[in-house]
């Protein structure tokens, strides 16, 4: 930690362990981001991401790196949700995540949501790069502002490849200082809660779910490969939650 603001890494390794489970060589943490295992569920292991600190606050520099190795299975949480909040240290924050799954390996990406608090300035970027064969539930959560205030500036951007070729690579930017229009109806139309669902399922090769509406404010999107995005907006974190638990179930 540094009068410029904190800088951490917290980094997860699952492999197969050889007897039909999953191992965890590495689980290592820094500053706010406490990576702890929890109890296995089948051939699953299972992480919970735990803030041992608050932030990130101005000008932290925060990145979590997981790498899923060929046959492993990880499912990785969140204790609770991460605040973006001022600080005391003037200037833009980054959050990093940086995901790797080989050919048939498993990643869930589970976390709670991240909130943009009212003076805050967050850019994080999520980059998920899967070898052919690999398999994802990846779930982004975004809430601008808590209960009764404004948000701080987030701007977000998310880039999936597989078998090195890119099949999303997006941008969005909210709140104080954000584009003109990121509420207006072209874009958020009013609401405080927006999240993405990705799956990457190599039966979709064969048979990839149509496109189509969830409601007045989710839609399913295919990508161009074995990939599916779903996006949604919502009022508030809760019925966001419900909306993409919907679209989980129904895509299987």
């Amino acid at each position: 930690m540094t009068t410029a603001g904190v800088r951490a890494t917290a980094r997860i390794g699952a492999r197969a362990d050889g007897r039909g489970g999953t191992s965890l060589p590495v689980l290592d943490g820094e500053g706010p981001i406490a990576p702890r295992r929890t109890r296995a569920h089948g051939d699953e292991a299972r992480v919970m991401l735990v803030g041992a600190m608050s932030g990130p606050l101005g000008n932290d520099r925060l990145a979590v790196e997981a790498t899923v190795a060929e046959g492993a299975r990880l499912h990785v949480g969140s204790a609770a949700a991460t605040i973006a909040l001022p600080g005391q240290t003037k200037g833009e924050a980054r959050y990093d995540v940086r995901l790797r799954v080989a050919g048939g390996g498993e990643l869930h990406w589970l976390p709670e949501q991240l909130i943009s608090a009212a003076g805050s300035d967050l850019y994080v970027t999520s980059r998920i790069d899967l070898e052919r064969g690999a398999r994802l539930v990846f779930r982004e959560e975004q809430v601008l502002g808590r209960a009764g205030e404004q948000p701080g500036r987030l701007t977000s951007r998310l880039t999936l490849r597989l078998g090195g070729r890119t099949l999303l690579d997006q941008e969005l930017s909210c709140g104080p200082g954000a584009p003109g229009g990121w509420d207006g109806p072209a874009v958020l139309g009013g609401h405080r809660a927006l999240g993405q669902l990705l799956l990457v399922r190599p039966e979709f090769e064969k048979e990839m779910p149509a496109a189509r509406l969830l409601g007045e404010c989710a839609a399913v999107n295919p990508l161009a490969g074995p990939a599916v995005l779903v996006s949604a907006l919502a009022p508030d974190a809760l019925r966001l939650r419900r909306v993409l638990d919907d679209a989980l179930r129904s895509l299987g």
